[in-house]
């Protein structure tokens, strides 16, 4: 079910911007998460950009949510996380839940949507060989069409396995004025990306390229670093990281409890300085979202 808003932007052309609701849910501190939902959402409005954020209340699922949904979505206890896997079942059930990048990529397609912003992707866990672990964002955006922004896969991932996997599925990667892919919490992970582009308008020239093209329905990916600035410590990061990877060893964790206890470890080690550079990520996402979804709505009205 589209919002009011969003239904009637998407009628006049206007730009929109898909946002996922697992970072309200499962990624923030209460009350905080409700302040940055809100944040994120303005971050759109003061650039002419209409909000979307989706997740799925009571079976129905929801693209635009109004502010009492941002509000079920922030304090409500246990709110289950939708993947693509998910979504029937909750909506056969009338279940509700956060959508995860894989759940919200594609509630947004299927709503006509072209833009996500979000922070950080799942990837290929590390030990992979051995848990055969991999999240499923990376399948689900190999046959959606979408714009992501993001600034990179999770840093406790295997990034350079999951870069591997994304050309493997037909998976675009931009480096948005880098040559190198980002890596979440900082600014490069020093895996390289075959292609860079500068500005919005080479971005939405590329989208315009895939649906010329046609063939495989798959996700165009826009690495947006996280500004130097802005970025986690690395010498920090990689030996907390270490300390995490060694913690979930001990406490045999396994499977989907893996990423967020790695991502609690390393906000409660790093004094939540690890929090901050993802916020800050994710505002320069929505950022950028907002000026790629503005030049894709101003040629599509444009162009004959």
């Amino acid at each position: 079910m589209l919002s009011e808003e969003v239904r009637e932007a998407l009628e006049r052309g206007a730009p929109v911007v898909a946002l996922e609701s697992t970072i309200i849910a499962h990624g923030l501190p209460r009350p905080r998460n409700l302040a940055v939902a809100r944040e994120l959402e303005g971050l759109l409005r003061d650039r002419g950009v209409v909000p979307a954020t989706i997740a799925v209340l009571d079976g129905v699922a929801r693209v635009g949510l109004d502010e009492h949904g941002l509000e079920r979505i922030a304090h409500q206890d246990n709110l289950r996380k939708l993947g693509f896997r998910d979504l029937a079942p909750a909506l056969a059930t009338g279940a509700s839940g956060a959508t995860t990048v894989a759940g919200t990529a594609f509630l947004a397609a299927r709503a006509g949507l072209r833009v996500f912003a979000t922070g950080g992707l799942g990837g290929v866990h590390r030990g992979f060989t051995l848990t055969q672990d991999e999240s499923a964002d990376l399948t689900l955006l190999s046959r959606t069409r979408i714009t992501v922004v993001c600034a990179g896969v999770k840093s406790i991932l295997d990034v350079p396995a999951t870069l591997e996997r994304l050309e493997t599925l037909g998976v675009a990667v931009l480096g948005f004025n880098t040559a190198r892919f980002p890596g979440f919490y900082l600014t490069s992970s020093n895996q390289p990306v075959d292609w860079t582009v500068q500005d919005a308008e080479e971005v939405v020239a590329v989208m315009r390229a895939q649906d010329t093209l046609g063939g495989l329905e798959s996700a165009l990916l826009i690495a947006n670093p996280v500004p130097g600035t802005d970025q986690l410590d690395p010498a920090l990061h990689d030996r907390v990281l270490a300390q995490a990877l060694e913690a979930a060893e001990r406490a045999r964790v396994t499977g989907q409890a893996i990423t967020p206890f790695l991502l609690a470890y390393l906000i409660e080690h790093t004094a939540g300085a690890s929090l901050e550079a993802n916020l800050a990520a994710v505002r320069g996402n929505v950022r950028l979202a907002a000026e790629i979804a503005t030049t894709w709505a101003h040629e599509t009205r444009t162009t004959p």
